[in-house]
């Protein structure tokens, strides 16, 4: 069986990398194979590749593309990898780049086809970001319909930001099959207390809670995330390619 599953934030640098990383890993050590997407990504290097080629690349891409176990080429991983680190309309307007849904799912069509046992794709900033003057990655999740995972950055002001990041996602008719509090301020009050009230106003289930790290690692991440009640979600939104 296979599961394709798109992750949002509720803001950018709110660890979805960190996440999508994690979960990539749980599911290598399952024995399930895997493939990974993240479209657009705004903030890139210029590489030299071993075969002395000089290539922009994004360092959450890089990561992403690491814990594929099906062998997969950069730009399959990210198809539209742009300079600056921007907002992903703004970078591809200075370069020149014209970005549209319809582009969007032709470059997810191509790791599709890989037929991975998890295929995990990270969006960039949170739900409404714009890829054009025109769209929004939330239309090209619509198109795709895709389950989503939402991360909460876990820091002032993160429960009127989910609880509006949840109602879009409701509005486009997506399930959200749960969150992932990912606490990334080490000087934020209340953690627990802002963690509770999530879960008091939110009707899907928190699929782990993982503590600030001054230094991230993969496998501390994932070890706080509940994996198999994230795959039993999945199941239920009838959505499993």
């Amino acid at each position: 069986m296979r599961h394709n599953l798109f992750i949002t934030g509720t803001d950018t640098d709110v660890g979805k990398t960190e996440i999508a990383c994690a979960i990539l890993h749980i599911a290598r050590q399952k024995g399930l194979s895997t493939a990974a997407l993240k479209p657009m990504a705004a903030g890139c290097e210029l590489i030299t590749n071993e075969n002395g080629t000089r290539e922009w690349k994004n360092a959450d891409a890089i990561r992403l593309q690491q814990l594929c176990s099906i062998p997969l080429g950069y730009s399959e991983v990210n198809p539209v990898a742009l300079q600056k680190a921007i907002a992903p309309h703004l970078a591809a307007y200075e370069e020149n780049k014209t970005i549209t849904v319809d582009r969007l799912v032709g470059f997810s069509q191509n790791i599709l086809q890989k037929k991975a046992g998890l295929t995990v794709i990270e969006g960039a900033g949170g739900w409404r970001v714009p890829i054009s003057h025109r769209a929004m990655m939330s239309q090209y999740v619509q198109e795709m319909k895709f389950p989503v995972l939402l991360v909460v950055g876990i820091r002032l002001g993160c429960i009127n930001h989910t609880l509006l990041t949840m109602e879009a996602i409701a509005r486009d008719s997506l399930p959200c099959i749960g969150w992932i509090a990912n606490c990334i301020d080490p000087d934020m009050p209340a953690v627990i207390e802002n963690i509770q009230t999530l879960e008091h106003f939110l009707p899907m289930p928190c699929l782990g809670i993982v503590p600030f790290q001054k230094s991230i690692s993969v496998e501390k991440t994932a070890e706080q995330i509940n994996f198999d009640l994230m795959l039993k979600q999945l199941e239920k939104a009838g959505l499993i390619k």
